[in-house]
């Protein structure tokens, strides 16, 4: 309204710029509330009513029909203010509810798990949201500490609701079962109920009891990172391809148990295909089996935030899938 101001009293009475003053009330909804939107108005008319008296035009038709646009302008703001506000509550419920959801979904996971140090990284491909197709979880069970992280084929609620079936079923079954197929097969009933045919998801589980070492159940899923004390690195592959967690219905082989030293001072990264298939604008995937130089820092947290800067910094630009990292670090002390 200024600029509208300035512009009318520089060209003369002979230009009227007066229907112009009508844009603050009109922008004054877009973002304020109503008190704001009033005070822009009557502002609005005040410099109107001085513009016309300036340009000769106060009791011209052409005065009346600039006076009549403001007022006419700031009514249509200020129902614009009304259905605006209502849109953002109704928001802001939504967005409370999807929080609570996320949280029962997705549980943090314990920074200290019996020998373990853990630490998390989710990054979703969906904008201010933080659940999506991948999943984890873990669970200290009477044996040692069991651990799931999976990537459910497909994306939107149908991936949301095949992650809930996954976790349900991990989490009971983590805790009561004696061995690491067991809770797969678990799991894999859970899915033959719920999960159509068509759809699968990708998993790898692990266990870590007294003994320094770590049996990995891998079903169709990228083989987690290992890296050593010493600094050496290598891929946990295993000993033959499964296929994922709900095509058991096909009759092929359950994936077989593999057993890995895990000594204190090691370090086991799992990750979804969201981390190892994000590209930057060159079309060249992320090197992971780099990245181990990042988990040197001596606190997890810390060495897991600095592969996903890594991974960010690599892409440049938003991830297009979701990206979850699990770093599980065996403590060489109580305070490693």
């Amino acid at each position: 309204m200024a600029v509208v101001v300035a512009v009318d009293t520089s060209a003369g009475p002979e230009i009227g710029y007066l229907p112009l003053v009508s844009l603050g009330p009109a922008f004054a909804g877009l973002v304020g509330g109503w008190r704001r939107t009033v005070l822009i108005g009557v502002l609005a008319l005040l410099l109107c009513t001085a513009l016309a008296q300036y340009n000769r035009l106060l009791g011209d038709p052409r005065g009346y029909t600039a006076m009549f646009s403001v007022v006419g302008v700031t009514a249509a703001a200020l129902a614009a203010v009304r259905m605006r506000q209502a849109r953002e509550a109704e928001l802001a419920s939504v967005r409370s509810i999807a929080e609570v959801a996320q949280r029962v979904l997705l549980r943090p996971v314990p920074l200290v798990a019996g020998k373990l140090r853990i630490a998390l990284s989710y990054t979703s491909a969906v904008a201010e949201a933080r659940i999506g197709g991948d999943l984890y979880e873990v669970v200290t069970s009477p044996v040692g500490v069991r651990v799931i992280i999976g990537d459910v084929q497909g994306k939107g609620l149908e991936a949301v609701e095949t992650a809930a079936v996954v976790l349900g079923a991990f989490r009971e079954a983590a805790y009561d079962e004696p061995n690491l197929q067991a809770v797969g097969e678990r799991v894999e009933r859970a899915l033959d109920r719920h999960l159509p045919s068509e759809k699968f998801v990708t998993a790898i589980m692990a266990e870590i009891g007294d003994e320094p070492t770590v049996t990995l159940l891998n079903y169709g899923h990228p083989a987690p990172l290992a890296v050593k004390i010493d600094g050496d690195t290598h891929l946990l592959e295993p000993p033959a391809r499964a296929l994922p967690l709900g095509l058991g219905v096909h009759g092929t082989a359950p994936p077989q148990p593999h057993v890995h030293p895990f000594s204190p001072g090691d370090q086991i990264l799992f990750y979804t295909d969201g981390v190892t298939e994000a590209c930057n604008a060159q079309g060249v995937f992320y090197p992971l089996t780099t990245c181990a130089p990042l988990l040197a820092d001596t606190d997890a947290e810390s060495a897991l935030t600095a592969v996903r800067q890594d991974l960010i910094d690599h892409v440049r630009g938003p991830l297009q899938d979701d990206a979850a990292m699990l770093l599980l670090r065996y403590r060489q002390d109580d305070t490693a």
